[in-house]
């Protein structure tokens, strides 16, 4: 009789450093701390290769994290980084049972996941997650995927993966959000336009200042707050400085996620400009929290209500501008994905159940 321990390895880029760390990709925290909570039983070590900067091993909402620090590692310091987890892998392997691998995007996480895996028979999936679906992604040819071993977060991206890399991944598990993380609302919307995310280019939170500015014109008072910090922060109160909207526009840099989510409960039309998106938990977090959402991304190729996709500023300028307009516009929570069904989704492919 088996006697170790079931063990689920997660393989990610990087981590949050402590409980306090927030800010790095919320919807991977929540899968983690989801995972833990409904399966108590199960271990859950987590291999991050290159954040925190250090190589110690700490412990996160019941998970044990172990990091590589190989943020700045190159060339030859990578293969480095990469043999460290391989041995880490190979100790775990002794005193556990591991029931699979789980890697965090389709990159270096997957390249030593896939192998370990394929070695041991231990099964391997991916989360395609991002812009690791795109054809710029290298190292796709070196994993060499099955279709079996891929999961993507959204149509979009198994669309996208498969006109990138001929190869189309055969699951499907959105990310989803958790509802006990909403306060209660006090139903009061004294913003305007939100906006949420990291302030670099792909982003571009500079669309998001110049739809307020045209939104302005017709809603003189307008309020908008970005909440952020990032690369462009500076570039982009340049630009509200420029077009006067100091008085319409705060940027709040890098918030604690909770205090994001109050901000959404406190808003009427989330705009969403990014150019390029897995996903975008932001737009299902603005949902729940009862805003109207717009985006040039569409995800799932779902028609919603409260979610409107399109092409270009001006129409998101007029989108917006009519959902302000109208005083029969709905601000109501709305669930579409929830994490609790990713997490059972995931396990259902490891084909573990909790024991009785």
């Amino acid at each position: 009789m088996n006697s170790k321990q079931h063990t689920l390895v997660i393989l990610a880029p990087a981590f949050p450093a402590d409980e306090t760390d927030s800010a790095w990709v919320p919807s991977k925290q929540l899968f983690v701390q989801v995972l833990k909570k409904q399966f108590p039983s199960l271990h859950i070590e987590v291999l991050t290769f290159n954040y925190p900067y250090h190589t110690h091993t700490y412990y996160w909402q019941g998970a044990t994290v172990t990091s590589f620090n190989g943020m700045h590692a190159r060339k030859l310091q990578r293969a480095g980084v990469w043999m460290r987890v391989w041995q880490k892998l190979r100790a775990l392997r002794k005193r556990s049972n591991i029931i699979g691998l789980f890697s965090f995007w389709c990159g270096e996480c997957a390249l030593v996941g896939s192998y370990f895996g394929k070695l041991h028979h231990i099964p391997h999936y991916c989360w395609v997650s991002g812009q690791d679906a795109k054809r710029e992604n290298r190292l796709v040819k070196l994993i060499r995927p099955g279709e079996a071993e891929l999961v993507t977060i959204s149509r979009f991206l198994t669309d996208r993966f498969y006109a990138s890399h001929a190869i189309r991944p055969q699951h499907l598990i959105p990310i989803g959000i958790d509802a006990t993380q909403f306060a209660p609302s006090n139903g009061i919307r004294d913003i305007d336009i939100l906006g949420a995310g990291s302030l670099i280019p792909l982003k571009q939170y500079a669309v998001f200042i110049s739809a307020v500015k045209q939104l302005q014109q017709q809603f003189p008072g307008i309020k908008a707050v970005l909440c952020g910090g990032g690369a462009e922060q500076e570039r982009l109160q340049a630009q509200i400085d420029a077009l006067q909207l100091q008085n319409n526009i705060t940027i709040t840099g890098m918030l604690h996620h909770h205090e994001v989510l109050q901000y959404m409960q406190r808003s009427k039309v989330f705009l969403h400009p990014s150019a390029y998106e897995g996903f975008g938990a932001v737009c299902l977090e603005a949902m729940y929290a009862g805003c109207q959402v717009i985006s040039f991304t569409d995800p799932m190729y779902l028609q919603l209500s409260n979610w409107h996709i399109v092409q270009n500023e001006s129409m998101m300028v007029e989108k917006a501008a009519a959902l302000l307009h109208d005083t029969h516009t709905v601000y109501q929570p709305f669930l579409l994905y929830s994490m609790s069904d990713s997490v059972k989704a995931v396990m259902r492919l490891f084909q573990y159940a909790e024991p009785a």
